[in-house]
């Protein structure tokens, strides 16, 4: 997890996937559905996907309206607006998808019962293989809602996967941020690493990511990716993880090299297994399986 995007979350995650993988069997899900980016360095090769269906869309039967403009008015979001799709032989409305809430004010003030209510696309779901194991994936549809419960349909499959095929462990790249989406990737975990940078922004969201971990009880550990950037920042979160009693896992140096293994499309320690990153990788690894596995 991190409080912000762009710490290093991913990269992380797809190391961690690397060196799990030489001696667990592991399931992986990418529960960031809003911007997925962990097949970008896994090379998954899709084996199913599927309609994430969730939440309600509406829509005008042009034959049906009488233009009376009572679905305009009750709509509190600017959603249903006046069409000309008939050539002006009458007023007839539609109704924006994009803008609209889905409350359903409209379908039930509609007089001539001229909205129709269906279940709304919001996205797919991806079920794929990688070297590393299963991935389980998927991509919201833009405006859509609900990622929360798509990452919690995630989860569900990777949990099913890992007890059909004996899997020992489910690593999850999780989203940004301490949303909906953080707490249906995060719930019942048995560990949050939290990646983190020194920047004043990180070290901000790294203590609303770690509260938001205590609230739920799910037990932590944070890593300072590139903190030599900035080794006085740096210094001033190990001192709040050694107050707050959060234990440090190794530093991760800044090393082009892990852009190089972004542009390639492979995890680090693929692409420069004695690089500084990759070395500082495996040394996390490491010390987090003396803690959990």
């Amino acid at each position: 997890l991190s409080g912000k995007g762009g710490t290093g979350k991913t990269c992380v995650t797809a190391a961690l996937a690397h060196h799990a993988s030489q001696s667990l069997p592991v399931a992986l899900v990418d529960a960031d559905v809003d911007a997925s980016n962990l097949e970008l360095l896994l090379s998954p090769q899709v084996l199913q996907q599927s309609d994430f269906m969730s939440g309600t869309s509406y829509a005008v039967i042009d034959s049906a309206c009488t233009g009376c403009g009572r679905c305009s008015r009750v709509c509190r979001f600017g959603a249903v607006l006046p069409d000309d799709r008939n050539g002006g032989e009458k007023p007839v409305y539609r109704i924006d998808g994009l803008a609209c809430e889905g409350c359903g004010a409209c379908f039930h003030e509609c007089p001539e019962r001229a909205i129709e209510a269906s279940e709304a696309l919001s996205g797919t779901i991806y079920e794929s293989q990688t070297s590393y194991g299963p991935l389980f994936h998927a991509r919201l549809r833009a405006g859509a809602e609900n990622s929360g419960k798509l990452i919690s349909r995630l989860r569900e499959m990777s949990r099913k996967a890992a007890e059909a095929r004996s899997l020992d462990l489910i690593i999850i790249d999780g989203p940004p941020g301490i949303g909906c989406p953080v707490i249906s990737a995060s719930t019942g975990a048995d560990l949050a690493i939290v990646v983190t940078e020194p920047g004043v922004s990180a070290a901000a969201d790294l203590e609303r990511a770690l509260e938001a971990c205590r609230h739920f009880g799910v037990e932590t550990v944070v890593t300072i990716n590139k903190a030599d950037l900035s080794p006085d920042n740096a210094d001033r979160i190990r001192c709040y993880c050694e107050r707050a009693g959060i234990p440090l896992l190794p530093d991760i140096p800044f090393d082009p090299s892990v852009l190089e293994a972004v542009v390639l499309g492979v995890p680090i320690p693929v692409h420069a297994p004695d690089s500084p990153a990759a070395a500082a990788l495996r040394d996390l690894w490491l010390e987090l399986g003396t803690r959990t596995i």
